[in-house]
């Protein structure tokens, strides 16, 4: 049986008003600076890349810049390749992965491919170490039509213009324990549903489109991580995080229906990458190297594959 009292704001079986979203926000405190960690890791990048900002955040009294990094030289007759971290400000190897494939790879694939990064989707979140934005809504659940967070609506409106020629979208992403100690607590008690406890997996996975499976794709992806950190096996239901397990380290989400980051594009090849910071068998550097080996692989295959 579950709690009914299993997280502190709000009513048990009542969603959230403006009072409980304001006093969820007030609790939201920064823990660390995106003017510190990652803007001046995107300055880096100005001399070998085209850096844009593409919208500020308007969070008062605080407000973000957000930056892509982008290929000198794009050329519209080559594929392009987006690469996206931090749309859950909080999963801190979604954002220094992008930031390390931008400082160590993506120069390799100059005259063979566009890259496009975004590596701080919602830096509100990113700097209070939390899953939503300052208006208590999932940024990954808001890559819709006339988006309620001002995160989504940006990236859409960056990516709306080059859609055409994207043929691999990468969205960057962990599971952490705090997926199952604060932030489903949380999402239950706003929406005034029962918290049902789950399992966190230890290790990577995948999330696959379930309206346009790509499963080589797929494998190929878990089999480059494979060679820097483990893969998450299924739980004994045979399923991840709820999901059925379609192959090793693979699940599906409908993601235009879920209005998720990985949909924005309309590409053949996208997936999202679920790295395990928490697990005993991954340091920081091997959860950020998981982030730059999938990135690679997944533009090798769709390069190769297109």
């Amino acid at each position: 049986m579950t709690d009914a009292r299993f997280h502190p704001i709000g009513t048990p079986g009542q969603p959230w008003g403006a009072a409980e979203k304001a006093q969820w926000r007030a609790l939201q405190q920064p823990q660390r600076r995106y003017a510190n960690d990652v803007v001046p890791a995107v300055d880096a990048l100005r001399a070998d890349f085209d850096v844009e900002q593409y919208g500020t955040l308007d969070y008062a009294p605080d407000a973000y810049p957000l930056f892509a990094v982008r290929s000198r030289n794009w050329n519209p007759a080559l594929p392009s390749v987006l690469v996206t971290g931090g749309v859950h400000g909080y999963e801190t190897s979604g954002v220094q992965g992008a930031l390390q494939f931008l400082a160590t790879r993506a120069k390799d694939y100059d005259g063979s491919a566009n890259v496009l990064v975004a590596p701080c989707v919602s830096p509100w979140g990113y700097e209070r170490v939390q899953r939503w934005n300052a208006d208590a809504i999932d940024p990954n659940r808001s890559f819709v039509a006339n988006s309620p967070a001002q995160e989504s609506a940006a990236l859409m409106a960056l990516v709306e213009p080059l859609r055409a020629g994207m043929v691999m979208h990468i969205d960057l992403h962990e599971t952490t324990d705090s997926d199952e100690t604060e932030f489903r607590p949380a999402l239950a008690a706003r929406d005034g549903k029962p918290f049902e406890p789950g399992l966190i997996p230890d290790g990577f996975y995948l999330v696959d489109d379930s309206e346009n499976p790509q499963p080589a794709f797929q494998t190929a992806v878990n089999a480059a991580v494979e060679q820097v950190t483990h893969i998450a096996p299924a739980d004994d239901k045979g399923e991840i995080i709820g999901s059925p397990v379609v192959a090793p380290g693979v699940i599906e989400y409908p993601l235009k229906k879920l209005g998720l980051c990985a949909s924005i594009t309309g590409a053949t090849y996208t997936t999202t990458t679920e790295v395990y910071p928490d697990s005993p068998r991954a340091t920081p550097q091997q959860c950020n190297d998981a982030q730059v080996a999938a990135i690679c692989a997944a533009i090798d295959y769709a390069l190769a594959h297109r």
